[in-house]
């Protein structure tokens, strides 16, 4: 038997079995009973600190490492090493035109710290302006057009400067502080009231001894901290300045979707005006969690402070833009259509359903110091292929007492949940069996469930415009043979719409060989109008209408619409979303059945008489 202990096993019952091994290998110790004896205590205790030690140095080597890290200091501490500063809070943003009535003066100036009000949820918030905004009167009328409000209070933060104090910091008070709207002035001294206004340092580039810039990063409580360059590095401060901090503290994503706004207190002395909602507030979101930062820090230092690949634009907006649930880049050129010299950037927001135009200013506006000169930047809204399930569940209703509807309710809810935590990105797939499993797993008593599914788009016609107009599922649609299903109006249908010159509500179907066809329903019966309205491809999926003059836009599930609505068979029960794509369930307009299963195993009529559903 070996004497020598085995250093490498951490669980406590190994550390307790080796060291008994190696205690039996020593003379003195081979008859002796450890089991039934106070040095078996003595054993537990030493095993138990070997097993808490080793633990400890494996947390502790763990916590040296961006990827493994778990501490938010840590994690935060390492992310700096690669010139990553975490995302603070992010206000909610809003855009508002402001238009003074009976209003006098040559000019009038909206103060920064302007207050306007809003309710959400029956709770009212209050919305500022970040900067002072002066106007002249345009044919006598006094209008603020497209002013950013942000929501929360704007708060003022002074420090003085004392060289002597080593451990001296420049903290941003508050936890829901949004640092995207930091204003950092230094003040000369408390006599005089000189004031020089610092830009936040993207790098070390281009920054010389003087430049008036600084710097921010997150601190131990998570709580940022502002600090200045060393006379190198950036101008460096004296002692008796005035360090000012200016920012808005906001409660983040709840007053997200806000539409309404109301003036508290003044604009220049005048009370009576008018407000336009431009876009309703977005953006507003949490602090960049753990997992945020081990997954964009690298990206960002890959990125190097510029945008030359397509990762680069996706990392720096995800880094300017906090609210982005999911970006896509690609460039102009791999569009169907191919656009030279720009790049496209599709953005889902994690609240609402598109960004505004105020928002996608914004973020080009702030890639531009990144940008390589002759590339432009171009935000484009997510475009969204709807799936629709139609599903038959079975289940055994002896073995469980819930009711078909509450069976439903559950399906429903897994079904919602696959929706929300699984779909609705860019790079998200919708792969069919992993739904079908989904349904099966729900309760012990479904038996089988039978899926099939369609996918859906829309386009918004130009109303009495001849246009043509190109629709791109961009996955193969179902066609197994030329002329598949001609009779029935092959796979694709539509909503309807009325053309120019006819009171006939039409629709759209193909020809199975590629063809798109325009008809009306004549007592059931489709009549033909043009049986060459557009093309289908099958195989790539796009659909091209040519010519197509619509008057009017028939109502959708009973609601005024102002789409056209596409529905076809893919080829493939898996979606897969490209480029600017967002695959997603559209559960309202889904079918779902739940019934019990009549099969009775083992009689001898089993099977007579079952029913079974299509699966095409």
């Amino acid at each position: 038997m070996s004497n020598k202990l085995v250093v490498s096993d951490y669980d406590f019952e190994q550390v307790k079995l080796n060291l008994k091994s190696f205690l039996q290998s020593q003379t003195s110790f081979q008859d002796y009973d450890f089991e039934g004896s106070s040095l078996n205590i003595l054993l537990d205790i030493l095993s138990y600190n070997t097993h808490y030690m080793a633990f400890l140095a494996n947390m502790a080597t763990n916590e040296l490492y961006l990827d493994s890290a778990d501490i938010r200091n840590n994690i935060v501490s390492l992310a700096k090493m690669i010139g990553y500063t975490p995302s603070s809070p992010r206000a909610p943003l809003a855009s508002i035109d402001v238009t003074l009535n009976n209003a006098t003066g040559t000019s009038v100036t909206m103060s920064k710290g302007t207050i306007f009000t809003t309710s959400v949820d029956d709770v009212t918030y209050q919305y500022v302006t970040n900067s002072d905004i002066t106007i002249s009167p345009l044919a006598g009328i006094y209008k603020f057009s497209s002013v950013p409000i942000y929501e929360g209070s704007l708060v003022t933060f002074k420090y003085t400067v004392d060289s002597t104090d080593v451990d001296q910091k420049f903290i941003i008070s508050s936890e829901n502080a949004d640092t995207s709207t930091l204003l950092v002035k230094v003040q000369n001294s408390s006599t005089d009231t000189t004031t020089n206004t610092y830009s936040l340092a993207g790098g070390y580039n281009n920054v010389t001894s003087t430049s008036k810039v600084y710097f921010i990063q997150e601190g131990q409580d998570g709580k940022y901290e502002v600090y200045f360059g060393d006379g190198v590095n950036g101008a460096s401060l004296s002692d008796g300045n005035i360090v000012i901090l200016e920012y808005i503290a906001t409660n983040k994503t709840v007053s997200n979707g806000a539409s309404s706004f109301s003036l508290s207190g003044n604009i220049g002395g005048f009370t009576d005006v008018t407000i336009a909602t431009i876009s309703n507030s977005q953006g507003g979101s949490e602090s960049e969690t753990n997992e945020s930062i081990r997954h964009n820090a690298p990206l960002q230092y890959a990125a190097q402070d510029r945008a030359v690949t397509t990762t680069d634009y996706e990392t720096l907006v995800k880094s300017i833009y906090p609210n982005a649930l999911s970006v896509s880049a690609w460039g102009g050129e791999d569009d169907e259509t191919p656009r030279y010299g720009i790049v496209k950037i599709g953005v889902k927001a994690a609240s609402g359903s598109t960004l505004t135009e105020t928002t996608k200013a914004d973020i080009v506006s702030k890639l531009k110091p990144f940008n390589v000169a002759s590339v432009s930047p171009q935000i484009v809204d997510p475009e969204v292929t709807s799936v629709l399930l139609t599903s038959t569940v079975k289940y055994s209703s002896a073995s469980t007492t819930k009711s078909t509807d509450t069976l439903k309710s559950e399906i429903t809810t897994a079904i919602t949940n696959y929706n929300t935590n699984t779909l609705q990105k860019f790079d998200a797939v919708y792969r069919h069996s992993k739904l079908t499993g989904l349904i099966d797993n729900v309760d012990s008593s479904i038996l089988s469930n039978i899926t099939t599914i369609k996918i859906r788009k829309s386009f918004t016609p130009t109303l009495a415009s001849s246009t043509k107009y190109d629709i791109y599922f961009r996955n193969a649609l179902f066609n197994p043979h030329s002329g598949h299903n001609s009779s029935a109006g092959g796979i694709l249908s539509s909503t309807g719409f009325k053309v120019s010159g006819s009171d006939l509500e039409q629709f759209l179907d193909d020809d199975g060989a590629g063809n798109v066809r325009r008809y009306y329903l004549n007592a059931g019966i489709r009549t033909y109008t043009n049986t060459t309205q557009g093309t289908i491809d099958y195989d790539s999926g796009q659909i091209t209408l040519n010519s197509l003059n619509i008057a009017s836009i028939s109502n959708i599930r009973g609601s005024t619409s102002t789409v056209v609505e596409l529905t076809v068979t893919p080829n493939s029960n898996d979606v897969v979303p490209v480029r600017d794509q967002i695959v997603e369930l559209d559960i309202a307009n889904s079918n779902i059945t739940v019934t019990a299963d009549t099969f009775v195993g083992g009689s001898a009529d089993a099977g007579v008489g079952y029913t079974t559903t299509s699966s095409y």
